[in-house]
C-alpha cells in the first residue's frame, strides 16, 4: 500500500527537491568589497587596462599577474558582468485626448494615431 495512508516517520528528500547546483544565496553580489572579482593577466600594461574597466563599472577586483609563459588570461567573471544588458525604456505614447506630439493642436486620437 502507499505511504500516503500510513505514516512511518519523516520521508527522505524527493529528487527533485534537492540542491542541483542552484545558489540559494543571491545575495553574494560579485565586484562588491566582500566579494570582489578574481582576476588574472599576463602583463602590468594589461593590468592597467583591466584595472581602469574595473574602475568605470565601479566594481571590486582581485588582480594578479602571471608571467610564465604558459599562462592564460583569466578575466571571465569581468565580462560577464560587463556583457549584462540593461532595460529597455521606451518614451512614453501620449494618451488618446492629449494633444499630438507632431505639433498640429489636434488630438492625438484624431491626428496621429
Amino acid at each position: 500500500m502507499s505511504d500516503k495512508f500510513f505514516f512511518k516517520g519523516r520521508q527522505p528528500a524527493r529528487l527533485d527537491h534537492t540542491n542541483h547546483g542552484f545558489n540559494p544565496k543571491a545575495n553574494q553580489k560579485l565586484g562588491t568589497k566582500k566579494y570582489p572579482l578574481t582576476l588574472q593577466v599576463t602583463s602590468v600594461e594589461r593590468q592597467q587596462e583591466v584595472q581602469a574597466l574595473v574602475d568605470e563599472a565601479n566594481l571590486v577586483a582581485n588582480i594578479t599577474i602571471n608571467n610564465a609563459n604558459d599562462a592564460v588570461e583569466s578575466i571571465e567573471e569581468l565580462t560577464t558582468i560587463l556583457s549584462i544588458s540593461k532595460p529597455i525604456t521606451f518614451e512614453q505614447l501620449p494618451k488618446r485626448n492629449d494633444p499630438c506630439h507632431c505639433g498640429s493642436g489636434i488630438k492625438f486620437k484624431k491626428c496621429c494615431a
